[in-house]
């Protein structure tokens, strides 16, 4: 039975308390520092893709005490166009989506054109990556990105107009016509917002037996 103590007390000293402490830094910095999270939906098209992994700055904006969302300190806050990670108010489950309004903006959509305080978005129409949907580049305030409109209309795209609260963010997906978004959830606290995803990481296309599309990988997202 000695031996059988001494034995145990090795393997836990020598093997899992390393693993333990390794476990527990990494899981930290993953908390607080630098994330990622896979995409299984199509909410973000065509700026990010369904089987795509993206890279997550969870300083971007403060620093959290790890596994929480408690914060230390705060340096800024989410600005209007910036891609961030997120706990829907709806049921808690963590989403990647846009932020269109920050707190104080009006903010209204029609036949799925955005308004922000008054000013109506420009579009201009690119070529689709697959064909089948509609692309557009929706600029406002000189900040440019890509949203794809499905041929079908949804009854959100005409939305508001509705004023962001203090501490509050509206956020919407780049596929406008497919995405789960403050047009249903409501406005987002400032609390529940993660950090920003700033590129892809990895991408596979579901579509095709996970072949990898390459083309894609460590792209910048704007």
């Amino acid at each position: 039975m000695p031996k059988l103590r001494d034995a145990a007390h090795r393997f836990w000293v020598e093997w899992m308390q390393p693993l333990l402490v390794t476990a527990i830094v990494l899981g930290s910095f993953r908390s607080a520092v630098a994330d990622w999270n896979d995409v299984p939906t199509g909410s973000m098209r065509p700026t990010v893709l369904e089987g795509e992994r993206v890279f997550i700055n969870r300083a971007a904006y403060d620093l959290k005490v790890p596994f929480t969302t408690w914060r230390l300190a705060q340096w800024s806050d989410p600005s209007r166009g910036d891609i961030v990670v997120l706990y829907s108010p709806h049921d808690g489950t963590r989403l990647l989506k846009r932020v269109v309004g920050v707190p104080g903006d009006r903010i209204e959509m029609k036949d799925n054109r955005l308004i922000v305080n008054g000013t109506t978005a420009l579009y201009r129409e690119t070529a689709a990556p697959d064909g089948a949907a509609t692309v557009l580049q929706e600029s406002v305030f000189n900040r440019a990105h890509l949203v794809e409109l499905s041929s079908s209309r949804t009854a959100a795209s005409t939305f508001g107009p509705v004023l962001v609260p203090p501490a509050q963010y509206l956020v919407m997906g780049d596929n406008r016509d497919n995405s789960f978004d403050s047009r249903y959830f409501g406005f987002v606290p400032r609390s529940e917002i993660l950090g920003q995803a700033t590129r892809v990481v990895a991408s596979v296309d579901p579509a095709r037996s996970f072949r990898p599309r390459f083309e894609r990988f460590m792209k910048a997202l704007e």
